[in-house]
C-alpha cells in the first residue's frame, strides 16, 4: 500500500502539532500532509491535498466538524475520518455515523489509541483499494473477453456459420430488445504516396472502435476483426427498422463519424459500404455481402465516403441464391479443416447444380468468386495464415474456365492450410509456450501472447487448449506457481517479494491463487517445505 496521506483538523494549535508529531514519528506508512484550524480551511486543504484520512475535531468555530464531514463526503466519498472530541456526546457521534464515519476518539488520547485507530482505518482503506483493483481487473478482463467474443461473432456471421442464434436470444444475452440487424464494412484507403504501416492501421482500428461507441445511439455495435484496412461492423437495432428510418439514422451517425475523422491526421481516407437490415439473424450474412458490393461500387465514385447497397444490384437476387450461402459455409469449413476431399466434393456438386441453370452469367460467377475469396482471405487472416495469391478470374473467360480457376485456387489454399496445420501451428504454439515461460514474471495477456506468434486471440486460445490441454491462463498460473514454490525455498525472501517476482501485483490475490492451485496458503506451504 502507498503512503497514507493524513490531514489534521483542530482549532487548537497545540493539539494539531502534538498529533502531527505523534503520527509522523510512528513507524507506520503514513504522513501528515497538512493542518487546518477550522472546517472551512479543512475543505480547502482537502481539495488541495486529497488526503486518505482526516482527523476531524467536532467542536470548532464557524463550520464545525460534523458539517465539514458532510461537505467533504459530497466531494470525495472515499475519504475516511477519525472524529476527535473532548465531549463524549452520543448526539455528535450519531450525526457523523450517519455519514459513514466509524472511528471516534476522545481528547486527550494516548499515542497507542491514536495509532490503533489509524491502523484500523488503514486496513479498511487497503481492503477497499484491493476490491477496487480487483473490480478494475475484472472489468478489463471482461472488456477484452467481450471484444474477442464480438470479433468472433462478426467473423462467424460473415462466413455464415451462425445459423442457430435468433434475435430473441441475442436480446436476452445483451439485455435489450433486438429486432433487426445489418452490416457496414469500413475501410481506410491506402494513400497514393506509400502504404500504411501496421501501427497506422492499428491506430485507425482503435479510433474507429472508440468513435463508433460515441456516435452510435439506440443500437448495439459489434466490431469485427480488422483485415488489412477493412473492418466489418454489426449493428443490432432495438426498434423495428423501416427503410427510411434506417437510412436516416445511419446517415446521421456516419456524418458525425466522418466529421471526427476529418479532425484526425490519418493518411488515406475512409470509405463505408452499407448492407440492408434484416429481421432474422440468419440473413445477416446477406447484409455483409451487400456491404461488400456497396463498397466495391463506392470505389468507382470519387469523393463519396459511404454508399448504401442498391438492392437491384445485389447478387442475392440472381439464380441459385438458396444454395450459395450454404455452400460457402461448407466450403470455408472444409478449407479450415484442411480436408481436400470435402472441398472437391462440395465444390463439384455446387458447380454441377449451377451448370444446369441457364441464367448463370460470367459476371455473376466472377462476383460470386470474388466474394468467396474475400471470405476465404478473412478466415486465413484470423487463423494467422499468410497466403497472398489471388486467382485471375476474368469476365471474358468462359464460365467453365472460371470454375476451373476457382477450383484450382481452392485446392492451392487447402493444401497450404494442411501444411500450416501440420507444421506451422505446432511451431507457433511451442513458440508461445516458450514466450510464457520467459515472460511469466511480467504483465502478459492472452492478447500479447497471440500477437507475439501472429495469431488472432480467438484461434490462439482455441489451438493452445487443443494442443496442450490447458487454457492460456491456466498454463501461465501453473508456471507462476511453480516458480513461486522454488523461490519459497529461500528463507531470505518474503512472500510479498515472491508474489511480485512471479508476476502478481496483489499479495492477497496471489495467496488465493496459490491456495487454489496447491490446497495450502503460501505461509502454510512454506512452513511444511522449509521446516
Amino acid at each position: 500500500m502507498s503512503l497514507l496521506k493524513i490531514l489534521i483538523v483542530d482549532d487548537e494549535v497545540l493539539e494539531r502539532k502534538a498529533l502531527t508529531k505523534m503520527i509522523n514519528s510512528s513507524t507506520m506508512d503514513v504522513m501528515v500532509v497538512g493542518e487546518a484550524a477550522n472546517g472551512r480551511k479543512a475543505i480547502e486543504m482537502t481539495l488541495e491535498h486529497k488526503p486518505d484520512l482526516i482527523f476531524m475535531d467536532i467542536k470548532m468555530p464557524g463550520i464545525d466538524g460534523v458539517q465539514a464531514v458532510k461537505e467533504i463526503k459530497q466531494l470525495y466519498p472515499s475519504i475516511h475520518f477519525i472524529m476527535v472530541s473532548a465531549f463524549n456526546t452520543f448526539e455528535y457521534a450519531k450525526e457523523v455515523m450517519q455519514q459513514g464515519v466509524k472511528e471516534y476518539i476522545l481528547k486527550p488520547s494516548s499515542k497507542q489509541d491514536i495509532l490503533a485507530a489509524i491502523e484500523r482505518v488503514s486496513s479498511e482503506i487497503l481492503e477497499e483499494r484491493n476490491q477496487q483493483e480487483e473490480q478494475k481487473s475484472l472489468r478489463d478482463h471482461l472488456d477484452r473477453a467481450v471484444s474477442i467474443a464480438q470479433k468472433e461473432w462478426v467473423s462467424s456471421l460473415i462466413v455464415n456459420q451462425v445459423q442457430d442464434i435468433t434475435f430473441d436470444e441475442w436480446s436476452e444475452l445483451l439485455g435489450v430488445e433486438i429486432t433487426s440487424g445489418y452490416i457496414m464494412l469500413f475501410t481506410l484507403l491506402q494513400p497514393a504516396s506509400a502504404d500504411l504501416t501496421a501501427s497506422e492501421k492499428q491506430n485507425w482500428y482503435i479510433w474507429l472502435k472508440d468513435t463508433l461507441k460515441d456516435v452510435v445511439k439506440k443500437q448495439e455495435v459489434m466490431i469485427g476483426p480488422v483485415t488489412d484496412t477493412q473492418v466489418p461492423v454489426l449493428f443490432l437495432c432495438k426498434k423495428p427498422t423501416e427503410k427510411m428510418h434506417f437510412r436516416t439514422n445511419a446517415q446521421m451517425f456516419l456524418e458525425s463519424l466522418i466529421h471526427f475523422f476529418k479532425k484526425e491526421s490519418f493518411r488515406g481516407d475512409i470509405r463505408i459500404g452499407i448492407g440492408h437490415p434484416y429481421s432474422h439473424a440468419h440473413d445477416l450474412n446477406k447484409s455483409y455481402h451487400e456491404a461488400v458490393l456497396a463498397l466495391e461500387q463506392l470505389m468507382k465514385v470519387p469523393n463519396r465516403r459511404y454508399r448504401f447497397c442498391d438492392r437491384q444490384g445485389t447478387a442475392f437476387e440472381l439464380p441459385a441464391e438458396s444454395g450459395v450461402l450454404e455452400v460457402e459455409k461448407k466450403l470455408l469449413e472444409a478449407v479450415r479443416q484442411g480436408d481436400v476431399n470435402q472441398v472437391l466434393f462440395i465444390f463439384d456438386s455446387f458447380i454441377t447444380r449451377l451448370e444446369s441453370n441457364k441464367t448463370i452469367t460470367p459476371s455473376w460467377v466472377k462476383k460470386s468468386f470474388d466474394e468467396l475469396f474475400i471470405l476465404l482471405s478473412r478466415m486465413l487472416h484470423d487463423l494467422g495464415i499468410h497466403y497472398e495469391r489471388i486467382p485471375a478470374i476474368d469476365e471474358s473467360d468462359e464460365v467453365y474456365f472460371m470454375f476451373e480457376k476457382g477450383k484450382a485456387h481452392l485446392l492451392a489454399v487447402v493444401q497450404h492450410v494442411q501444411l500450416w496445420r501440420n507444421n506451422h501451428a505446432k511451431g507457433m504454439l511451442q513458440k508461445a509456450k516458450e514466450y510464457i515461460e520467459r515472460h511469466y514474471a511480467e504483465s502478459i495477456s492472452l492478447e500479447s501472447a497471440a500477437e507475439y506468434v501472429e495469431l488472432s486471440p480467438y484461434y490462439f486460445s482455441k489451438l493452445f487448449k487443443d494442443r496442450f490441454g490447458l487454457t492460456f491462463i491456466d498454463y501461465l498460473t501453473e508456471i507462476r506457481i511453480k516458480h513461486a514454490k522454488a523461490e519459497m525455498m529461500s528463507p531470505g525472501k518474503s512472500l510479498k517479494e515472491i508474489c511480485y517476482s512471479v508476476g502478481y501485483k496483489d499479495p492477497n490475490y496471489f495467496s488465493r491463487v496459490f491456495k487454489k492451485a496447491t490446497g495450502l496458503s503460501p505461509t502454510e506451504y512454506r512452513k511444511i517445505t522449509v521446516s
